[in-house]
Formats: C-alpha cells, structure tokens, sequence
C-alpha cells in the first residue's frame, strides 16, 4: 500500500503543460471566420510515444488556443475541414506545419478560401434585418467552385450559424445575378424573454465543401 501511495504521489506531481500556442485563421491578413466547434485543427507532438493527436477546434472568430509542454510540434488542419485550402504535400495531402513551443507564442495560420465576403453591411429596420455584401472569387484555377447558397442569420446569443439561429433567409447560388451585390432580408423574430437586439451574421456555402465562410457576428439593436 505504501508503494502504491508513493507512485501515486510521485505521477500526480508531473507538471502541467504551461505553454500557450494561439492564433488565427488568415487570407492575406484577413481573418478567416467559420463556425463555432465544426472546423478542427489537430497538434502531434514528436517522440514521447505519442501516436494520437491532440485535437480541438476553431472558434467562431477563427482563432484557436492549444496549451502544450515545450517541444516541437506538428500543426495539421485535416483533410475536409474549412472552406479553404491548406498547404498540400507533393502527393496532394495536406502538408503539417513544424512548430517548435518555447513559452506563449502567436501563430496565424495562412490558408486559402475559395471565397470571401467582402464590405458585409448589416442593418436593422422596420422589424427586419438586412445584409447586403459582395462574394469575392478567391480560387480561380481548375479546383474553383460555384456558390451553392448564401445565407442570413439571426440569433438571440452571440453564436450565429445554421445550427444556432432563430430566423434565417438563404438564396441559392444560381439565383445570385450579381456576385458584387447580394441582398438578403429577413423578418426579426418573436422571442422569449424579449429583447431589443439580435446577433446577425452572413454564411456563404461552397458546393462540395461542408464548412462555410462567416462575416463577423453583428449585434443590431431595434
């Protein structure tokens, strides 16, 4: 029992990871905004015997947070998450990011959205919310894709996205006459406990990529 006790002691006094690697999804300085919980960024760390990951995800701003031990590390956004590009290894994966952690430290990761939405202008009225905005064409080669839809939520909280919305309005990608000039409208809706604000945001769907691409959340007040 007494040695039990000792290695007990002795394993739950192994210091904590005290190191904090944080940064931000960009595109030329752009933050890149996506929804809360659903695009994952993975973190390896060499030797130790690790095989697995450490996991989490971005939040809604496209920032992420990870606190590790010192060392050196691989940052990998795997296959099928975002509404973007990673770097791309000569066999046509996505490449990792070698990061060596030594004390808090910043570090943006660079990637490449299909599309972006430029000038969002979102305004309340006469018991709706209107957004108006432009979908620039980011990717343009031969791995582009079409707009599948564009969309406006409204939310009581501050976390807005397809599965958290209390009103919303989408229009398809084809409907769109003019990518420069998108306008989308939606009724303010009944809420309980009322309030005088709503949270808004834009989504923008790809065809053939789940995650979409965010505008910054507004809060409008009526």
């Amino acid at each position: 029992m007494l040695l039990i006790a000792a290695v007990s002691c002795k394993k739950d006094n192994f210091e904590a990871p005290s190191s904090t690697l944080s940064g931000k999804l960009v595109y030329n300085g752009d933050v890149i905004e996506v929804e809360y919980d659903r695009v994952s960024y993975e973190v390896y760390q060499y030797g130790f015997g690790r095989v697995g990951p450490i996991g989490s995800s971005f939040s809604q701003e496209g920032t992420y947070s990870a606190l590790l031990f010192d060392g050196q590390y691989k940052l990998i956004i795997p296959s099928g998450q975002g509404p973007f590009k990673w770097n791309e290894n000569a066999s046509g994966g996505r490449d990792s990011l070698a990061v060596n952690v030594s004390g808090n430290q910043t570090l943006d990761l660079e990637v490449t959205p299909y599309y972006m939405i430029r000038t969002p202008q979102i305004t309340g009225s006469g018991g709706s919310v209107t957004a108006t905005f432009k979908a620039e064409k980011i990717i343009t080669d031969a791995s582009a894709k079409d707009i599948e839809e564009v969309a406006l939520y409204l939310n009581k909280t501050q976390f807005v996205s397809g599965a958290n919305n209390n009103a919303t309005v989408t229009l398809a990608g084809s409907a769109i006459a003019d990518p420069n000039n998108i306008s989308l409208n939606v009724a303010i809706p009944l809420m309980t406990p009322t309030q005088n604000y709503v949270f808004a945001r834009i989504g923008l769907k790809i065809a053939g990529v789940e995650d979409r691409i965010f505008s910054p959340v507004q809060k409008i007040t009526f």
